[in-house]
């Protein structure tokens, strides 16, 4: 890696640039502008602990990904979560509790983490820990849901809580979303996206990016589409094949450069929404952000995880802190070492090695 990155400016200025992102989406949005304006006070003050926390040798990351949930209603083709048995169609024993799952938030309040991104399973299963999520105001917690679930207490969640954000994931239009997500889960989806915006709430979607609807999700049509719905945020997520016969689904080099000079243009010409791309340009993050780098992931056991791509663990949080995870063995040697960089295929460069984490797994 390029011994002069500064990473944590990098990651400084990345979370500068949504917070001043998400406001301008919203300049139209009287509440949703003073939330985003008190938010960006709150992390301002986040990114001084981090700088705290540097100084004293502990590198902290500005997001958490938090599986708070293990099981899911849907079977969508091609789910990592259920490749990797993360995901199942009943409760798994000895997942986190409602209460534990508060006393990680706070803990990451007090370490400077900005945003963690609530994921399953399908997290709204788990309204407590929603509402507990809500009452934590300097993080911001983008909620990755098929949307299914939203009905009435939620909206009144959404409404008392703007800390909290829905992220509704869709595939493309109504053809692309149902055949791998299910008959009549488009038109389910987007009658939620519009009671959203008819409540004036802020929400997102999220579109799993292949080669098969790689030109549709970045045209004009489909975006113009969600801004016609009131959405205010695109996350973009790079399909990460989790079985050799899916590796053709996956962008390859030449895509990818589409995807970030297509990003790059809508971010400078249609400022009325946000574009996150994941994992994005790795090449000018000094490589995969995961491990702790730039954010890490608490899966619904408490194992703490490079990233969801990656579930390999050799340490919980029901029995440690936050802060010990980030200096766990695991998370140590990979920073420490190459594996967070290099030429791959595909959105995953951990899943690609993932003999090389197991390996270093086992020496932790």
């Amino acid at each position: 890696m390029n011994e002069r990155f500064d990473l944590q400016q990098y990651l400084t200025e990345g979370v500068e640039q949504v917070v001043k992102d998400a406001l301008r989406a919203t300049l139209k949005d009287p509440r949703g502008s003073a939330f985003l304006g008190r938010f960006a006070i709150a992390s301002a003050k986040a990114s001084k602990k981090r700088a705290e926390e540097e100084k004293e040798g502990l590198h902290v990351p500005s997001y958490l990904i938090a599986s708070i949930a293990s099981i899911c209603n849907l079977h969508c083709a091609g789910c990592y979560s259920r490749a990797n048995h993360a995901t199942e169609d009943c409760e798994a024993s000895m997942q986190l509790t409602d209460e534990e799952w508060l006393r990680i938030f706070s803990e990451a309040e007090e370490l400077g983490i900005s945003f963690i991104l609530l994921a399953g399973g399908e997290p709204m299963l788990r309204r407590d820990i929603i509402t507990a999520a809500g009452s934590i105001k300097s993080i911001l917690f983008p909620i990755f849901t098929n949307g299914t679930f939203m009905d009435d207490k939620y909206f009144d969640l959404l409404d008392r809580c703007r800390n909290l954000i829905p992220v509704i994931s869709i595939e493309g239009g109504r053809e692309e979303t149902d055949s791998r997500r299910g008959e009549g889960v488009y038109d389910l989806t987007v009658s939620k996206m519009d009671e959203l915006s008819r409540r004036g709430l802020i929400y997102g979607v999220s579109v799993t990016v292949t080669k098969e609807n790689l030109k549709e999700v970045y045209s004009d049509e489909f975006l113009d589409t969600l801004r016609s719905r009131g959405c205010k945020a695109v996350f973009y997520i790079e399909f990460v094949p989790v079985t050799e016969e899916a590796a053709d689904l996956a962008p390859d080099d030449a895509d990818r450069e589409y995807m970030v000079s297509r990003i790059d243009d809508l971010r400078r010409n249609k400022q009325d929404m946000i574009y996150v791309s994941f994992p994005g340009d790795e090449k000018s993050s000094g490589g995969c952000l995961a491990a702790g780098r730039g954010f890490f992931h608490i899966n619904s056991h408490g194992g703490a995880e490079p990233c969801p791509f990656s579930p390999y663990s050799d340490i919980n949080v029901k029995d440690t802190s936050l802060r010990e995870a980030l200096n766990s063995r695991l998370f140590t040697a990979m920073r420490s070492g190459d594996i967070l960089s290099g030429e791959h295929i595909g959105g995953c460069v951990l899943y690609e090695k993932r003999e090389q984490v197991e390996a270093l797994l086992k020496e932790a």
